[in-house]
């Protein structure tokens, strides 16, 4: 009887947080769309920065933020996944003290704060490679910060493959390479595409590395030159927030942005819902 009683009172504790957490997302996001919304209009989102950036619109600040997520998306997912498939499926021959060292640093790296990744792009890419603050330092720095949630999630998703598959596959007569390409990794592929997509919108509210790589105050025009500086939708915000000499004035434009971020990456993970939704209906 005291451990139904126990277990009902720890239940509903876990029950009443995740409602407290619901209700706290909830009103957050509810209480940007309100101040946000209004503000979004085809001029505001296709008009660049004006008056000192205390009038005018967010086109550069997104322009220069697709250009960051498609050169991340580049850079970070070949490597990324193919990362996964190498530790899933091709460590039959290696240590497995190595593998498991490897496992545990990418476990690490996902909690490392994002200014450290800005630091190690500062040093590495801006200063001793030469790319300077531009929108190339910035992706490849974005790309690192991503590249263990990428390596960690797709590698789960692989090894949640049945053994039954290779094993039917491998039966068959197929390689181990036929096996991962033509069975394993089409599987697994809902839970990749999740990985990926959810990596890439963690990337696209990250400001502190894009700060210390390349985001420039103000850019009236994107050049659309992945070597020169920039403008990205979370540093924007933060500039808004922090270094506007008119913070009234700029309130709306601060609203707007942080509603055109927000839609972005929300748009993101229904995607990786819809994607990975859909993928296991057509397995099923």
């Amino acid at each position: 009887m005291k451990k139904k009683t126990s277990e009902k009172l720890v239940f509903s504790f876990l029950k009443a947080v995740a409602a407290m957490i619901v209700v706290v997302v909830v009103g957050l996001v509810g209480y940007i769309l309100v101040n946000g919304l209004p503000v979004l209009s085809f001029k505001f989102l296709t008009k660049p920065p004006s008056n000192g950036m205390l009038a005018g619109g967010i086109s550069s600040a997104i322009a220069g933020t697709l250009m960051i997520m498609i050169l991340t998306m580049v850079f970070a997912i070949p490597i990324g996944v193919g990362a996964a498939i190498f530790l899933s499926e091709y460590t039959d021959k290696v240590d497995p003290r190595i593998i498991r060292m490897v496992r545990l640093s990418i476990n690490n790296l996902a909690g490392v704060p994002s200014i450290v990744y800005g630091l190690l792009g500062l040093g590495l890419f801006v200063l001793f490679m030469g790319f300077r603050f531009s929108v190339l330092s910035a992706s490849l720095t974005l790309s690192f910060l991503t590249l263990p949630v990428i390596i960690a999630a797709s590698e789960e998703a692989l090894r949640n493959v049945p053994m039954a598959y290779r094993e039917a596959s491998l039966a068959l007569g197929a390689t181990k390479w036929e096996t991962t390409r033509n069975v394993v990794i089409p599987t697994a592929l809902p839970g990749i595409m999740t990985a990926c997509i959810l990596g890439l919108s963690r990337a696209a509210g990250e400001t502190a590395p894009l700060l210390m790589t390349g985001a420039a105050y103000y850019i009236p025009r994107f050049s659309g030159s992945i070597f020169k500086q920039f403008m990205a939708l979370s540093t924007h915000i933060f500039f808004m927030s922090t270094q506007s000499p008119n913070p009234s004035l700029t309130r709306p434009i601060q609203y707007g942005t942080i509603a055109v971020l927000l839609i972005i990456v929300l748009s993101m993970n229904f995607a990786a819902i819809i994607i990975r939704s859909r993928y296991r209906r057509r397995f099923r």
